[in-house]
């Protein structure tokens, strides 16, 4: 059983491998086949939901003309921190002040993505303060 497995890695080997002319060709397929099941999971944060929105419109924009299928733009919970200072450094404990920092979180999800679609993410300019997560 062993060697059934070797036999079949090999014999895959070589066929990549092939000639020099069809070795492209060989490449492309490959690739395209190793794209077939996967699935690519884009988590964006930011601060500003405005830049957050046209960041995710962007990406949906540019994988669907290069041809993959989109989910998404999921909007996910926004997560807050409210920090409470007091207001004065001496005196009034009970008079204080709550500031606010809201993080606005999505998800794409991009299903059987092409070659074209992969490459054309990784040349996509987004703003700086967006973060971004990418999973296979």
């Amino acid at each position: 059983m062993l060697r059934v497995h070797d036999s079949v890695r090999t014999a895959r080997h070589t066929r990549a491998r092939g000639s020099e002319a069809g070795s492209e060709e060989n490449d492309e397929r490959e690739s395209d086949e190793a794209m077939a099941g996967q699935k690519i999971r884009i988590r964006l944060k930011s601060y500003d939901h405005e830049v957050i929105d046209s960041s995710a419109r962007k990406i949906v924009d540019t994988v669907t003309r290069a041809g993959a299928t989109v989910v998404g733009p999921v909007p996910l919970p926004t997560e807050k921190n409210v920090f409470v200072v007091i207001r004065s450094p001496h005196k009034y404990k009970d008079s204080r002040e709550h500031f606010e920092m809201r993080t606005h979180k999505r998800l794409i999800d991009i299903v059987d993505p092409t070659p074209k679609a992969v490459d054309s993410l990784m040349r996509l300019d987004l703003p700086a303060d967006v973060n971004i997560e990418i999973k296979l």
